[in-house]
């Protein structure tokens, strides 16, 4: 192979845990280049919340939250389980703190801890959560870069404006990590250029065929590549094939990544892939425009299947309420659901969706319905009248006892946050008012979690069973190290972000100069 441009790594993506791998490379004197196929960076990532789960760490200790590994350890194997390898597990868990550690004192990015508590009740859960963020940071110091970072869903596939003055969450990760790339002045960051294909010499891979702005190149990985772009999320083919759902539209993620190039090429390659039939699942709300946003916090009303009935403690954390529609819909397929409230608080939806959907548009798509009685709203979105005025009055007999019989909602500290009460009845308000509201929920995602199998060193993994020589892989272009559970906030990024800088370490490790690099 002919080079055009020869680095040490080449990270194909540009989001929190693609970016995160660069840096690890860039700042320890490596000859870095980040390849992202659309005009901005951050990926999936720039529409977090910026919550990244790593127990144990510095950030937490500096706040006097009471957290170690082995609490985390603990907690993490009794969700997950064996669905993925226990080395791997403690691989991330291990490194978390030494990856904090790394991201504040040597990329120079200020952390901050922000309560968020864990999503099951299990040995070692956090009350206070393991999540740390990185802090705000203004337009006027991001400078330049600013145009270059994907804005967050409302501006991005909604044309709402946004108020980009002070970046703060997944907009402030990867502000902050481009500007820790540019100042290391070792990483070629490049925009509108896309990864066609691996290139494997004697069974290793030793580079990437790009197209971007200059045309077709040859970029050559003296170290390795890492493979950090995402899933398949936005590919409406491969997500019937492996997900059995019925459109893409539905996903969170940016229509223009996580279109399964990643996965197409670590399969090309030889890799074995994981968890296909997984994702970050999450209650949606549907706008007019086919897509959906995501939906979390209720602080009143229910969630009714197309039965008008309960199925779930609409209060779950949102994977665990997106896989309770995900079951509703694999038994009955073409169930619809819908999320029903009261005016009580006034006519805007009590739940946190951005951007907010606008009453007069959603009417106009038959996605809002408003009536006087659960009757005539039942009517309205098709649904039995009888059961849902029967729902309704249960729903209203458990706020009046201060008990969900049927679901246990508000028992969780989880369900309790977002109200900010401290006993079940405060998220047990009854449904009355003057007019009830049927808003259209789907059930959406934060991203695919399936993709290459990775080891301890993110290293990807053949099908024979043995590590494919300079590949690597991280974030939702790997199978998920917390398989088919989501633990806490942030686990996403967290696990991308630690296995990333291990795959970097890996390379370093593998290279003549690891000494030098190393020290």
């Amino acid at each position: 192979m002919a080079w055009d441009k020869s680095y040490d790594v080449v990270v194909i993506g540009s989001g929190g845990a693609a970016l995160a791998g660069a840096v690890a490379a860039a700042t320890r004197g490596l000859s870095t280049c980040v390849i992202e196929k659309t005009e901005y960076f951050g990926g999936t990532s720039a529409y977090s919340g910026g919550s990244v789960w790593l127990p144990g760490n510095h950030v937490l200790a500096r706040d006097g939250v009471d957290d170690s590994v082995a609490k985390g350890l603990e907690y993490f194997h009794t969700v997950v389980g064996d669905r993925t390898p226990e080395d791997v597990q403690r691989a991330f868990l291990e490194t978390g703190p030494e990856v904090a550690g790394f991201l504040e004192n040597s990329a120079g990015i200020p952390l901050m801890h922000q309560p968020f508590p864990d999503y099951f009740a299990a040995p070692g859960r956090s009350a206070n959560g393991r999540s740390i963020f990185a802090r705000e940071i203004t337009a006027e110091e991001v400078g330049s870069r600013l145009s270059d970072i994907r804005p967050m869903v409302s501006a991005d596939q909604f044309d709402v404006p946004v108020d980009r003055s002070v970046l703060i969450g997944g907009q402030a990760w990867i502000a902050r990590l481009v500007l820790a790339l540019d100042q290391s002045e070792n990483a070629d960051l490049r925009l509108r250029t896309r990864a066609l294909s691996l290139v494997q010499e004697a069974g290793r891979v030793v580079g990437v065929i790009v197209d971007g702005d200059d045309g077709p190149q040859n970029l050559e990985a003296r170290g390795g590549v890492l493979v950090a772009a995402g899933g398949y999320e936005a590919d409406a083919a491969l997500r019937r094939e492996w997900t059995q759902m019925p459109t893409a539209d539905w996903t969170s993620s940016s229509p223009d990544t996580g279109t399964g190039d990643a996965v197409r090429m670590l399969q090309e390659a030889g890799a074995k892939l994981d968890l296909l039939d997984q994702c970050w699942w999450a209650p949606a709300t549907l706008f007019p425009n086919g897509r959906a946003v995501f939906t979390l916090g209720l602080r009143a009303g229910i969630v009714v299947d197309g039965s008008g009935q309960r199925f779930a403690n609409e209060l779950l954390p949102y994977d665990q309420m997106g896989r309770a529609m995900r079951e509703r819909m694999l038994s009955e397929p073409g169930t619809e659901f819908w999320f029903v409230f009261d005016d009580t608080a006034g006519d805007q939806m009590p739940a946190i969706a951005s951007p907010a959907p606008i009453i007069g548009e959603m009417t106009a798509a038959g996605l809002w319905h408003t009536a006087d009685s659960a009757a005539e709203l039942a009517e309205s979105i098709g649904v039995d009248g009888e059961r849902l005025t029967a729902t309704i009055d249960r729903f209203n007999g458990f706020a009046r006892q201060g008990h969900d019989d049927d679901f246990a909602r508000g028992e969780d500290p989880y369900g309790r946050f977002f109200v900010g009460g401290t006993v079940a009845a405060d998220c047990l308000l009854p449904i009355g008012g003057k007019r009830l509201h049927a808003v259209r929920l789907v059930l959406g995602d934060l991203g695919t979690k399936g993709g290459a199998v990775i080891d301890r060193n993110g290293a990807v993994q053949g099908v024979g069973g043995r590590s494919i020589d300079g590949l690597y892989a991280a974030g939702n272009s790997s199978a998920s190290i917390s398989g088919s559970a989501y633990p806490g906030p942030g686990t996403p990024l967290g696990s991308g972000m630690v296995m990333a800088y291990r795959a970097v370490t890996d390379m370093i490790a593998r290279m003549p100069s690891a000494a030098k690099v190393l020290a």
